[in-house]
């Protein structure tokens, strides 16, 4: 499960070591978090990676399919976790380490900055491929995240996208060796903890108001 450190100014969100599937429980703990990231005080940032082979393979679909009346619901809490990261009042880094894939990698958009490794892993919205159609909350955040090209590309086609084609793409910020994915996440936000604080999350609510509108209307979470 999702365990939340800090090391000096920036506050370390190990999502785990397995799938780091999008679950109850997983959205529960990352929420936990991030108000704790959110309430504290003075310079802070906040960097999420994961351990092996995953930073997280999206949406526990299994669990979904065996609990289908909780999908509304917590499709909703999903959204609602979405938009409170978009906005968080520091900057946001995703240490992308392994694969991430669906929710997964719509998560990693969600933050304001994003490091890949370079030579193993990918980048992927498989739901195409599933036959599933996006959310209309996280269809947003995509296209606000990415060009209209690779928008397009990524969400019709399921492209897998290796480090170097992410960065090409401008999906990663940066693409790097397998030890310094982490090192790089810390580095950005370290530089960037002294600007946390409302103004920050006020800037962050006005440029994706049409994201944050989506991901906050539960009338809309699941069409």
């Amino acid at each position: 499960m999702p365990v939340l450190d800090r090391q000096n100014d920036v506050f370390v969100l190990d999502l785990g070591g397995g799938e780091n599937r999008v679950d109850r429980d997983w959205v529960t703990a990352v929420d936990a978090a991030l108000e704790e990231v959110e309430e504290a005080e003075g310079p802070r940032a906040l960097v999420t990676t994961g351990r092996g082979r995953f930073y997280s393979n999206g949406l526990d679909l299994d669990r979904l399919s065996a609990h289908e009346e909780e999908r509304h619901e917590f499709t909703v809490r999903v959204h609602g976790l979405f938009a409170r990261l978009l906005c968080l009042p520091v900057i946001t880094v995703a240490a992308v380490q392994g694969h991430a894939f669906g929710a997964g990698a719509i998560f990693s958009l969600a933050h304001d900055f994003r490091v890949m490794r370079a030579d193993r892993g990918y980048w992927c919205l498989p739901e195409a491929g599933m036959g599933m159609p996006f959310p209309r909350g996280m269809a947003a955040l995509v296209q606000a995240r990415l060009a209209p090209r690779i928008a397009r590309e990524a969400m019709l086609t399921s492209r897998r996208y290796g480090g170097a084609e992410a960065e090409a793409a401008h999906i990663a910020d940066r693409a790097v060796a397998e030890d310094a994915v982490r090192g790089t996440a810390l580095e950005i936000a370290a530089a960037h903890a002294a600007k946390a604080g409302d103004a920050l999350g006020t800037t962050k609510a006005r440029m994706f108001p049409g994201v944050l509108a989506a991901l906050r209307d539960v009338g809309t979470a699941q069409g």
